[in-house]
């Protein structure tokens, strides 16, 4: 009776979305209509494609019930397992290590031996990668006598991606037989013992899309992934974390290299004052906008995580009229540039440590 009465009232008749009425009710809502394909919300255009449920081939406006799929349904076990089979086939090998990219750091991927390039648009059913800096390939091969991949690019929340598909290829890594998850970004320094340049290993984070509700988990849980409630304690492996301490001696970069916490926001504009400020109070040493939620499906899965962020810019917690103060996506890209050798040699040579226990 919910549904026939809404569709009565005016505001709801004109409510259009790809051609289709949307009435976003909750998941538990007696369904009266087809819930919108996986196609319609995962489309490489972002948008509806004509007949899908999402829209007709006449175009015209109707009235029928479309529900919005739940993210964990987007991309189901077996479509995971399709890119995986598509990749393992194509590369020949089984990688054990998966390498996540942030902005201006594609060059970790072009360190790989025997690699074997597979571009995002070309692989089937994979999201592409909108924003500057990040090329759009997956890279497999080896790094240290491990066999590796790399995404040369990530997806993100900003770009209109959910959060699932953000981090779907976590999932893809997991069946392609990677155990060891490495995620790179850059991000702005909120610690104002951070510089420019410096390298924060990440050992927890601040979820705040979690925290409005939002996590690659929702809807309904697969198992063949993992569990309905995982825990994220200890999300990021110690032992990594202090052989990269390690690491960081012996290239005596000791002074530029800190442990801290992570906050991944939604974006894609920067932090306000007051907004840096509420996460400094919280514990928050460096925020950016990828990440968490990556981390989530990889221990979702059981991988084990390590994560860096490169401060690429010190955030402003004081009101100024300067402009210079202002982060900027250029100002990222150049510091990116410049400390991409420290940071290769950084994760070549934890690899190596990887390579030991194998």
């Amino acid at each position: 009776m919910l549904v026939s009465a809404l569709t009565q009232i005016p505001k709801f008749q004109n409510f259009q979305f790809g051609n289709k009425l949307q009435l976003l009710l909750p998941y538990s809502e007696p369904l009266r209509s087809k819930m919108c394909s996986r196609d319609c919300c995962s489309g490489k255009s972002g948008s509806s494609k004509p007949g899908n449920a999402c829209s007709d081939k006449k175009g015209k406006a109707d009235t029928e019930l479309v529900v919005p799929t739940p993210q964990s349904l987007l991309y189901p076990y077996e479509v995971i397992q399709e890119i995986a089979d598509f990749i393992v086939k194509g590369s020949g090998m089984r990688p054990k290590v998966g390498i996540i990219c942030g902005s201006g750091l594609g060059s970790l991927a072009e360190i790989i031996q025997n690699a074997k390039v597979f571009e995002y648009e070309k692989i089937p059913n994979f999201p592409v990668s909108t924003v500057e800096g990040h090329a759009g390939k997956l890279v497999v091969g080896t790094l240290e006598g491990v066999n590796v991949m790399a995404m040369q690019g990530r997806f993100h929340f900003y770009e209109g991606y959910p959060l699932a598909k953000c981090s779907m290829p976590v999932r893809v890594m997991k069946l392609c037989g990677v155990e060891y998850l490495f995620a790179t970004n850059a991000a702005g320094g909120i610690n104002p013992k951070f510089a420019v340049g410096d390298i924060m290993l990440m050992h927890d984070h601040v979820n705040m899309l979690g925290f409005a509700g939002n996590s690659p988990l929702q809807g309904p849980n697969d198992p063949r992934f993992g569990p309905r409630f995982p825990a994220l304690v200890n999300s990021y492996n110690k032992d990594l974390i202090n052989k990269a301490i390690e690491i960081g001696k012996s290239m005596g970069i000791e002074s530029n290299m800190h442990v801290g916490v992570y906050s991944c926001l939604g974006g894609p504009t920067y932090e306000t004052i007051a907004e840096l400020k509420a996460l400094r109070m919280m514990g928050v040493d460096a925020v950016g906008m990828s990440t968490v939620h990556e981390v989530i499906t990889a221990r979702h899965c059981d991988m084990k995580v390590f994560a860096f962020s490169l401060i690429t810019n010190k955030c402003s917690t004081e009101y100024s009229d300067k402009k210079d103060e202002e982060a900027n996506h250029d100002e990222v890209m150049a510091v990116a540039k410049n400390r991409q050798k420290a940071c290769c040699e950084l994760v070549s040579r934890l690899i190596a440590e990887i390579q030991k226990t194998l």
